[in-house]
């Protein structure tokens, strides 16, 4: 792969703390050190890639940058066993796209230990359909269905038109869950209803501030991705015994509650951390989206873009216009 050239998105910054983003051509050689080189196909548009894209120094620390924490493709080079060149595999979390070049270049280099070995039944394309985002709405669904089965009430999703968010919907709904989607973008009803959702309801019906320790029992289940109020309002609201998950916090870090949900209802919350989720896990949960878990109108979630489409898209989703997932294919 010596002297091999290749497309990438590169974040610079400027003067004053300005960041300016181009399409540029870049080196294989100039990579970082990793036991494999992957050819990406695909990746994904994830918040986090907008945060780093706009120069977030709690993403990424140095610039220029290429942004990306999800990739798909096939191996290259490989330094490690486990991998031959051909293979198909997916790369995300850890480090990449963070401070480590990730998946908006056509080209990563990567430790062994971060590479997944592509499903059976699942295509790269339809790897990043679910992404980072997809892969933490399912992380989040283990642990949801560990204690909180179909028949025991209603589920509550948060945040549902964004990445996690439908997908969650997609995938509860897939296992028979009845779910109530919670959505700012109520113009969206019919997208939620068409992922499977029993009910579309408005961020307001989800949102308490009046100070209450306790709310009325109302949901068997919560996957919240928005942290902040909702979080604290949908763990007021939970039944006896329900399990809360809890993985981002775009509303605010904060979590305004008692401790009279955990200690009077009995009530579960599990955070959840895709990026250092073990390797044993994170192939269990690979297997379950590539498999009885993935949904039968999986590409009805994901607009295509190309490399030149991402500046425009990275303006959309930090505007908070994002519906569903962005996939990225790097030879579009």
């Amino acid at each position: 792969m010596k002297n091999q050239r290749f497309k990438a998105m590169v974040v610079e910054e400027g003067e004053n703390r300005t960041f300016t983003r181009q399409i540029r051509e870049k080196a294989v050689e100039d990579l970082p050190g990793g036991d494999v080189l992957v050819r990406v196909q695909y990746s994904s548009l994830n918040y986090k890639d907008a945060l780093s894209a706009t120069g977030n120094r709690g993403v990424t620390r140095n610039y220029p940058h290429t942004p990306g924490i999800d990739a798909a493709g096939t191996v290259a080079e490989s330094g490690d066993s486990r991998f031959q060149a051909g293979d198909a595999v997916i790369v995300t979390s850890y480090d990449l796209g963070m401070n480590t070049p990730g998946g908006f270049g056509q080209y990563i280099r990567v430790p062994g230990d971060w590479v997944v070995r592509l499903p059976k039944h699942l295509t790269l394309r339809e790897s990043m359909i679910y992404g980072t985002a997809g892969f933490t709405a399912g992380m989040s669904v283990c642990a949801l269905a560990h204690g909180v089965q179909p028949d025991q009430g209603d589920v509550l999703v948060t945040g549902a038109t964004g990445g996690v968010g439908s997908i969650a919907v997609a995938l509860l709904s897939r296992l028979g869950y009845a779910v109530s989607a919670a959505t700012g973008k109520t113009a969206e009803k019919q997208f939620l209803m068409n992922l499977g959702a029993k009910a579309v309801i408005g961020r307001d019906e989800t949102l308490d501030t009046g100070g209450r320790p306790m709310l009325r029992a109302r949901w068997a289940g919560v996957i919240d991705t928005v942290g902040g109020d909702m979080l604290a309002t949908a763990i007021k609201s939970a039944k006896p015994n329900g399990i809360v998950t809890c993985c981002g916090n775009v509303a605010s870090p904060d979590l305004p509650i008692t401790v009279f949900p955990f200690i009077l209802r009995g009530v579960t919350l599990v955070g959840i951390d895709s990026q250092n989720c073990p390797m044993e896990h994170r192939m269990r949960v690979w297997e379950k989206l590539a498999g009885e878990w993935k949904p039968d109108r999986l590409a009805e979630l994901c607009r295509e873009i190309s490399l030149n489409e991402l500046d425009e898209n990275i303006d959309l989703i930090l505007r908070g216009g994002q519906k569903g997932r962005v996939v990225v294919n790097l030879d579009a």
